[in-house]
Formats: structure tokens, C-alpha cells, sequence
């Protein structure tokens, strides 16, 4: 790395001392589910597609949201006659793209951060234009490309307050890796200027992507075969649950049931292989649990229905007029609202959103969310609603009204990288 900053050699000596156990590390993290053992050659940076003919666009995505948001950005990009590779580093990730990448896409894990790894997936796709999302940064992959000429682009580019106080600290490094890139697209003003002030050339802001994502699909059969099941039952769903939560979805259905017998509440936990734990949890409670993942379905016996499967929060969204969003009755920082505001669905959380501030912000001002604190709160909130079927249609609709209202950033984000996708067609 001629004239990187100290702190970047030094991770590149590391990266390269690491290798040979890497191969140990990515056979513990499939003991841990956390890699697809299947796939551990991606992880060394080799391909198990062939490069498809013409130019190609990476585009890299850290885990399930990002990715999400980025398939309009895929879509568009494919439909120019242009094979996209899609990235990303978790399974759960991976397993949803299968499901709804467009044609002339693919899936690759991203390689691990090392030099010849990220030289190895670099040599076989030859990418003329990389897109990473939000503030997916790695040195070693952002050098290679720098030294093969390839544009970078970082897109739906934000910064938390917490990461701008890290990078402030580290001012010279900070500048070496977001100068690499030769556009930012930020999600928002505030974004925009972090980034001029960490060291970025060129700032546009463009807006957030995850506005302009689709939701997620579902079977229209599935769908009526769960409502059917249902059927005039009041039903209620607590998504992308975290460790901490469910204890408190199941004293909240326990109350809810003086009021309401045939309650129906669905888990949907933000990691599925907890699915067990939570059963287990609900039968010590005395209530009585089914689980997606075994094949069982919500009968007239079972009080809470535990969704544990990847790539149907689309069927859950569907079925559910009230949704809690999880992640924020414990200090995560809360989970996306927005595709399940985009489905018609009244909505809840706690007070730890701040990965999604803004958006609930918005919502919350717009009266499409209510926001509580405790198990009794949510006692209250989501008894009221359910209760009061007009004003949980109202709290729907705002919702809706209130995030199909800021779309746009996946039109600024085409008209950003226009430039670069021409050059592929007609040269420089």
C-alpha cells in the first residue's frame, strides 16, 4: 500500500499472517451456522460461477437490510444489459437472494479482507464498476481495486454518529479509505457532510433506497391458507424479535387474553435457528407454541405461532394488521419498518431504533407507529388497537402514506451512476 497510512500496512501484514487459519475460523463459524459449508470457497475469493460475457457490476451488501435495499439498484442495473454479482457475507443473506435476485444476477459471498482473496474474486469477475453499501469499508479489497482502476461507488452511503466520532479519531486513515471511492451517494444531508469532513471527493446525496425497496413477495395461495386458519381470530405479530423480547410478547399475549381468549400472537424472531428456544419458552409459559419451520401450521389450539423460517416475512406482513418491530425493547437499535408499513400495517416498537432513527421519526410524527416502553405498555397499545379496528386502519394508512410519500433516491441513484454504466456500453 504505497503511502497508506501505518495503521492500513499493519493490517495488511496481518491479513496476510491470518491466512493460513482461515480455513479453521470458517470451519468454526459453520459449526455456528454462520457460514454455508458448501460455499467456504467464496470466502477465499473463489468463484463458483463462471463470469458471464460483458461488463459486470459488483455490488456488495453486509447482511439481510442492506441487500434488500439494493435489488431495485440490482434490478435496474440488470435490465440494462448488465450482469450484476451480488455479495454479501451472512447466510440468511444469502438464502433471500437466492429467492429474488432478477436474471442476469448472481450470488457470491464476499471473500474475507484479505489480499489474495480479494485479488483471486477481483481477477475472475473483473468488475467495471463496484457498488458497496452504506459504510461497508475493507481496505485490502478497496486497494486492489484502486490499483486495477475499477470506479467505486458507495451508495445509500450513511454514517451514525458513533462511526463519525470513530473515524474523526483516525482522520488520516478515515481519509485514505473514502477518498478510494469515486462517488458517495448519502443517504441524507447530515451523511453528506460526514463524509466530505471524513475525507470524500465527490458527495451527492440521493436519499435512502430502502424507501424504493419493494416489499417483500408472498404466495397469494399461502397467503388465503392463512387466513383461512386464522379466520376471525384476532392476530397480532412480533417481528424480527430479539434474545430479551419474547419474554415480553408472551406476558403480553397472557394479559391480551383476558380480553381477547381467541388471541392469536405470531413470533417472527430476527434469528430464526431460535425458534426451539423460543417453543421452549412459550411451553414453560403453559401456552401452547407451533413452529413454521417443523411444517405445523396455526390451529384453533395454538396461542403463539413461531415463524422460523428465511424469506417468508412477506406471508407474516400479509396476514398481520398490527405489527410489533423488534429490536427495540432491548438496546439493538431496532429493525426496518418500513416494508411492513409499505403491506398495510399498523405499527409499534420500543425506544431503541437509532440504526433507524430517522424513518421512525417520520412515522412516529405521521401517527403510523406508537412507541412503548415495557410489556404493559404494549399491553395497553396493542389491546387498544385491536380493539379499536378504526383506529388501527387510520395508524395503518399512515404508516403506508407516510413512506410511499419520501420515495426517489433509487431514480437520483440511477441518474448518479449513469455516467459509469454508458462507459460500459460505448467505451471511455
Amino acid at each position: 500500500m504505497k503511502g497508506a497510512p501505518i495503521v492500513f500496512r499493519l493490517y495488511r501484514l496481518v491479513a496476510e499472517a491470518v491466512r493460513p487459519f482461515v480455513p479453521f475460523f470458517l470451519l468454526e463459524r459453520t459449526r455456528r451456522n454462520k457460514e454455508d459449508r458448501t460455499r467456504l470457497g467464496e470466502r477465499r475469493g473463489e468463484p463458483s460461477r463462471s463470469r458471464p460475457a460483458g461488463p459486470v457490476v459488483w455490488v456488495h451488501g453486509a447482511s439481510v437490510g442492506e441487500c434488500l435495499s439494493l435489488l431495485p439498484l440490482v434490478d435496474e442495473i440488470a435490465s440494462r444489459d448488465i450482469s450484476v454479482v451480488v455479495t454479501s457475507g451472512t447466510v440468511t443473506s444469502a438464502n433471500i437472494l437466492a429467492h429474488r435476485l432478477p436474471e442476469g444476477a448472481t450470488h457470491q459471498y464476499i471473500p474475507l479482507d484479505v489480499p489474495q482473496y480479494a485479488q483471486q474474486f477481483l481477477d475472475h469477475w473483473r468488475p467495471e464498476l463496484i457498488i458497496f453499501a452504506e459504510s461497508e469499508l475493507w481496505p485490502n479489497i478497496l486497494h486492489e481495486a484502486v490499483r486495477r482502476k475499477i470506479s467505486m461507488v458507495l451508495a445509500n452511503a450513511r454514517l451514525s454518529d458513533r462511526s463519525f466520532r470513530r473515524w474523526k479519531n483516525l482522520p488520516v486513515a478515515a481519509k485514505f479509505l473514502f477518498s478510494r471511492f469515486d462517488l458517495c451517494l448519502a443517504q441524507s444531508q447530515q451523511d453528506a457532510e460526514r463524509l466530505v469532513r471524513l475525507g470524500a471527493s465527490r458527495v451527492s446525496v440521493t436519499g435512502n433506497l430502502k424507501f424504493d425497496s419493494a416489499p417483500p413477495p408472498a404466495s397469494p395461495v399461502l397467503v388465503s391458507g392463512i387466513e383461512a386458519l386464522i379466520g376471525a381470530r384476532p392476530v397480532w405479530l412480533a417481528a424480527s424479535t430479539h434474545q430479551g423480547e419474547e419474554a415480553i410478547i408472551v406476558e403480553t399475549h397472557r394479559a391480551l387474553t383476558e380480553a381477547f381468549p381467541d388471541l392469536l400472537t405470531m413470533i417472527a424472531p430476527r434469528h430464526p435457528e431460535r425458534g426451539r428456544e423460543i417453543a421452549n419458552l412459550v411451553a414453560r409459559s403453559g401456552l401452547s407454541a407451533s413452529q413454521r419451520s417443523l411444517g405445523l401450521l396455526p390451529d384453533s389450539a395454538t396461542d403463539i405461532y413461531i415463524a422460523d423460517t428465511i424469506g417468508e416475512m412477506g406471508l407474516f406482513y400479509r396476514v398481520a394488521p398490527l405489527v410489533f418491530l423488534g429490536g427495540s425493547l432491548v438496546p439493538h437499535g431496532g429493525q426496518n419498518p418500513i416494508e411492513p408499513a409499505k403491506l398495510g400495517a399498523a405499527l409499534v416498537h420500543g425506544p431503541y431504533v437509532h440504526n433507524f432513527e430517522e424513518v421512525y421519526a417520520m412515522i412516529d410524527s405521521a401517527g403510523g407507529s406508537i412507541i412503548v416502553h415495557n410489556s404493559t405498555e404494549l399491553t395497553e397499545t396493542v389491546g387498544g388497537l385491536l380493539l379499536d379496528t378504526a383506529a388501527l386502519r387510520d395508524t395503518a394508512r399512515r404508516a403506508n402514506e407516510s413512506v410511499l410519500s419520501i420515495g426517489g433516491a433509487l431514480q437520483r441513484t440511477m441518474a448518479e451512476i449513469a455516467p459509469y454504466l454508458l462507459k460500459m456500453h460505448f467505451g471511455s
